[in-house]
């Protein structure tokens, strides 16, 4: 595996330091990160140790703090209303601007942005200028750690706001570029790649027949098989689907395509996980822009069939959509107007030769998808997101392949540092582009902000220690606009994709995991290697996750004792320990949502069912019976009908408009007011069939609807809701010992 060259070769003349690099090589950014942690703990030190230069230092800048600007002091006023105002103010203006243009448009996006910006430069300028506490050596080692990590996070705030400004909609670019496709005016061949290691067979007969419904005539399609299965070369077999295969694994997914390529020679080449399926427009959608001959790639979002496991364990997916949407209805957006378009390994369309040009998929890291599009982007080509729902896939079905997926996405991710593909020093790419690029690096480095941020009021309380020193008015007048603006617009300004208490609980789960993999990476970047998501996951019985859940139930604890000690203070409480209150009460409601969304629910039925509507004709015997589809599968049906229940098992299904007949048992009848409900296994289907189906449930053009999830009070109501009615069930299942534990994720 290529890397940048190590340090460690700098020093290996050192008699000193030279015995080091026999046991592990030293990168540039390990020595930076251990560095700076290091030169932190360090100064503590000195200061706890009462050294005299350090501890004039920080006396000097505590005298500072204590008599800040004017312009940042908070003005005297008559009456404490008057504080009130500028949050009165801008929750007015930006709740008017959201009601005019309920959809981020240009003009509204600029103004809540700038508003935002100017929030945030104000409360910046505080923080460094007001609010850090250097009474004490040990008050000041934890003021300035937390300001440290926010700051990371103010940081990336910024970076994003200012890509905000350049968002692109590709959508209407697509509909002029479909025409030459649709026309049959521009017609290049394309390869259809679907590599696959140890998916289920009947997840890729799914792909492989989306595939094939595709309307475009000139493709191909190859199933790349890096287990060597014959049930998989069988199934190519049957679905007249090219199969290869080779002789190792190196390098897993990327060396698996880089195999397959060169067999391959069409002029541009899609690529699919084995989990995804192709709406039948894909390839009309998309082909288009490569007319122009600057564009490389054309990324398409990551759109999932099933419910992400958080919503579905809490009983919610029917309101909250997967966690991905946010990266790709907000983040992808950005990305695309910095020209910073993140190739996210599945469906998608490149150039064959803009990748031949520059080495085919990269080989680096185990995240060959992101930096394949670096290096695109650095020889000059583009890259566009096309931000439509064309294809769909499975995701995660449990909380621990949930945690698993990510930890690798953040380890291939944070490998950018000690590889050549690196987008920050990497030559041809532009400022725009890398402030793109490190916006996604410091989202990684900013869970642990996150995860310190749940632990400050658990040490005010224990301990006394005050990270933050302020007044009862500086809070109102500067903190509390800042707060409120952000909290009120980002569910908003992320196309309504993600609410900040779902954002909240999200990072608790996967939180620990995530810095632990962290440090992992600056230490040994590339100790672990490309581990697939399990897919096509049944279970029976319920499942908890003890491993991911044990930090979570010492941070409740901490968190109920440590609100417990606010409230019995809180006669005489201070704003510090008002805000510990607050914050306290806050983190304790997300981290008792956390450990309730760790339970696997049962999920004994690997297909999924969908609730569509289709006018269906039934045929038994002599008669016939017409209905609608209420729910419907790979593997049967639930048909509401007006007339008497059907009498006998086999009956025949005629889908009147789709021109699909289908022979089925029914399971089950049960009687609704004035109608029936029939439950139908299908039975005996023949390939046609099943294709037909498929296309049915899965490839229809427009079939992934994007949906909009609750805003912010009611994500939180609902979410207390299932808190309650899981609580109630848990207590039931434990009297009937009903439980099957978890501790399957290896950090």
């Amino acid at each position: 595996m290529q890397s940048l060259k190590p340090i460690s070769r700098l020093i290996q003349k050192n008699p000193v330091l030279s015995p080091l690099t026999t046991f592990f090589p030293i990168h540039l950014a390990t020595l930076v990160f251990f560095g700076g942690i290091g030169f932190f703990l360090a100064l503590s030190l000195a200061w706890l140790s009462g050294e005299a230069t350090i501890t004039n230092f920080f006396r000097h800048l505590g005298h500072l703090q204590e008599n800040p600007p004017f312009w940042i002091s908070v003005p005297e006023v008559p009456h404490l209303f008057y504080l009130y105002l500028p949050t009165i103010i801008v929750i007015y203006i930006t709740q008017i601007i959201i009601k005019v243009s309920p959809r981020p448009q240009t003009w509204s996006r600029n103004i809540i942005v700038l508003i935002l910006l100017v929030l945030s430069i104000r409360y910046f300028l505080w923080r460094i200028l007001s609010t850090l506490n250097l009474s004490t050596p040990l008050d000041g080692i934890f003021s300035l750690g937390l300001f440290f990590v926010e700051l990371m996070v103010l940081v990336a705030g910024f970076i994003q706001f200012y890509l905000l400004l350049n968002i692109k909609d590709r959508r209407k670019e697509a509909e002029q570029y479909s025409h030459a496709v649709i026309q049959e005016q521009y017609l290049p061949s394309v390869d259809i790649l679907i590599p696959t290691y140890n998916e289920p067979a009947f997840i890729l007969r799914r792909t492989i027949i989306g595939c094939q419904a595709i309307d475009y005539k000139n493709k191909e399609i190859y199933l790349l098989d890096d287990t060597k299965r014959s049930e998989i070369k069988q199934l190519a077999k049957e679905l007249n689907c090219n199969y290869i295969t080779r002789s190792d694994n190196y390098y897993a997914k990327a060396g698996n395509l880089n195999h397959a390529i060169p067999q391959a020679k069409s002029d541009l080449i899609a690529i699919f996980d084995a989990d995804f399926i192709p709406t039948t427009n894909f390839l009309q959608r998309t082909l288009g822009f490569f007319q122009n001959p600057k564009i490389a790639l054309v990324q398409t979002p990551q759109s999932f069939y099933n419910p992400d496991p958080i919503s579905r364990n809490l009983g919610l997916d029917q309101w909250f959509i997967p966690e991905e949407e946010l990266f790709y209805r907000h983040v992808q957006l950005l990305k695309d107007g910095a020209k910073s378009v993140v190739c996210a390994g599945t469906s998608f369309v490149v150039r064959r030769s803009a990748l031949k040009e520059v080495g085919y998929f990269t080989t680096e890291s185990i995240s060959e998808d992101y930096f394949t599009g670096i290096r695109l982007s650095s020889r000059g080509y583009e890259l566009v997101y096309l931000n439509e729902k064309l294809s769909a896939g499975l995701a995660a079905e449990s909380i621990s392949a949930h945690v698993t997926q990510r930890l690798r996405w953040g380890r291939g991710t944070l490998q950018a540092f000690f590889i050549n593909s690196n987008p920050l020093t990497i030559s041809g790419l532009n400022l725009r582009q890398r402030l793109g690029h490190l916006e996604g690096l410091l989202s990684w480095f900013s869970v642990i902000a996150r995860l310190l941020f749940f632990l400050m009021p658990i040490l005010y309380a224990f301990t006394n220690i005050i990270p933050v020193q302020a007044t009862y008015l500086e809070a109102i007048y500067i903190f509390l606009p800042y707060y409120l603006a952000n909290f009120s617009v980002y569910h908003w300004l992320n196309f309504r994709s993600r609410t900040v208490v779902v954002s909240d609980v999200a990072a608790l789960i996967s939180g620990i995991p995530i810095v632990i993999t962290i440090f992992q990476v600056m230490f040994q970047p590339f100790q672990k290697g490309f581990k697939v998501t399990p897919k096509g996951i049944s279970r029976s019985r319920y499942i908890y996750n003890w491993q991911l859940a044990l930090p979570l139930i010492i941070l409740w604890l901490a968190t109920v004792i440590s609100t417990g000690i606010y409230l019995k203070k809180i006669s005489q409480m201070s704003i510090d320990g008002q805000l510990g209150l607050f914050w306290s009460i806050q983190n304790l409601i997300s981290i008792t949502i956390a450990l309730f969304a760790l339970l696997d629910l049962p999920k004994p039925d690997h297909n999924e069912w969908f609730p569509l509507k289709y006018s269906v004709e039934i045929i038994q015997g002599e008669q016939t019976f017409y209905g609608f589809t209420k729910t419907i599968s790979e593997a049967g049906t639930e048909i509401i009908i007006n007339d008497l229940p059907i009498q006998e098992e086999n009956i025949l299904i005629s889908f009147i408009d789709e021109n699909l007949k289908l022979s089925g048992k029914v399971t089950q009848t049960q009687a609704f007011d004035n109608s029936w409900t029939i439950s139908v296994k299908f039975q005996s289907l023949t390939l046609q069939q099943e294709r037909k189906l498929i296309e049915l449930l899965f490839c229809q053009a427009g079939r992934w609807k994007v949906k909009a999830t609750p805003g912010e009070l009611k994500s939180l109501w609902l979410m207390m809701g299932s808190v309650i009615q899981m609580s109630k069930m848990l207590l039931l299942k434990c009297l009937k010992n009903k439980w099957m534990f978890d501790s399957k994720i290896k950090i």
